[in-house]
């Protein structure tokens, strides 16, 4: 049986909310729920400014109450300058270092305040640093699938920065729907071109969505080659710095859905998926 790997995105879900802060307790009892749901990797939480996001202050204190000892699951920490990548590194308990970096030069800025030079020259030592302290990078490639900002894009852009990136060291490389623009066609062709040209990197789809779309993206994503693909429970969040009609994340659910369908293994305990749902509803109030 074929298998994917699903990454829970619960930080993505949470850093959008601004009418209120969820309780440190509340998030705890989430991301403790979704360990046991054999998610390959769970997105967790962030360390960048509390100013730019301060639903995810608090990304300290959860990690020291999660229950890491009866899970398989790996953690991601976004990090979006050096200072989050050191601070994030002191932690055993992280295994990856997301890092946004777009090809979008005016997203670049509206994200983290930097020009896309700048942000190259952050992610080289975001990678020194994952080197030394034994977590391994994850770049997203934002606007990876379109750009609504009026800055050059196509697809020799999307494969000029794959190659760079690489270049430089990046292992895993998720291309970022990050405002749910993408067509089943771009999605196919890009994962069908960039996976046989690098053989030993591993592709994600971050892709957000609609409802009424989700189906034909994921199923172009998947049939192009792509087996690692980010969700987040009934599609809750998206991103903050980007437009603010956006559309929000890949329903979890749906893609356990998909992949049941098609019988490709995803790992996931269903009874455990329901809890956690649930917990989800709690969280999120709906």
């Amino acid at each position: 049986m074929n298998k994917v790997k699903i990454i829970e995105c619960p930080r993505d879900a949470m850093q959008g909310i601004k009418t209120h802060f969820i309780p440190t307790g509340s998030k705890v009892g989430y991301i403790n729920a979704l360990l046991k749901v054999g998610f390959d990797t769970i997105d967790f939480g962030s360390f960048v400014s509390p100013k730019a996001i301060p639903q995810m202050r608090d990304t300290a204190q959860v990690l020291s109450q999660l229950n890491l000892e009866d899970t398989e699951s790996k953690l991601l920490a976004i990090v979006a300058n050096v200072r989050g990548a050191v601070d994030a590194s002191n932690f055993d308990e992280i295994d990856y270092l997301g890092y946004p970096f777009s090809i979008s030069e005016i997203f670049q800025m509206r994200n983290t305040g930097k020009t896309i030079a700048q942000s190259l020259s952050i992610l080289e030592e975001i990678l020194n640093i994952a080197g030394k302290t034994n977590k391994e990078v994850v770049a997203y490639l934002s606007m990876g699938f379109g750009n609504p900002y009026g800055d050059p894009w196509n697809v020799e852009i999307v494969a000029k920065w794959t190659e760079i990136l690489v270049k430089m060291g990046v292992n895993i490389l998720s291309l970022s729907d990050t405002i749910g623009i993408a067509k089943a066609e771009t999605i196919s062709y890009l994962f069908s071109n960039l996976i046989p040209l690098y053989p030993k990197i591993e592709f994600g789809a971050h892709l957000h969505t609609n409802l009424s779309l989700w189906h034909e993206k994921v199923d172009a994503a998947y049939n192009a080659g792509c087996i690692r693909f980010d969700g987040a429970i009934k599609g809750f969040g998206g991103c903050p710095m980007a437009k603010d009609d956006l559309t929000g994340n890949m329903p979890t659910e749906k893609l356990i859905s998909y992949f049941t369908a098609n019988k490709i293994n995803t790992n996931i305990n269903v009874l455990s998926f329901e809890s956690a749902y649930n917990e989800a509803i709690k969280v999120f109030g709906y």
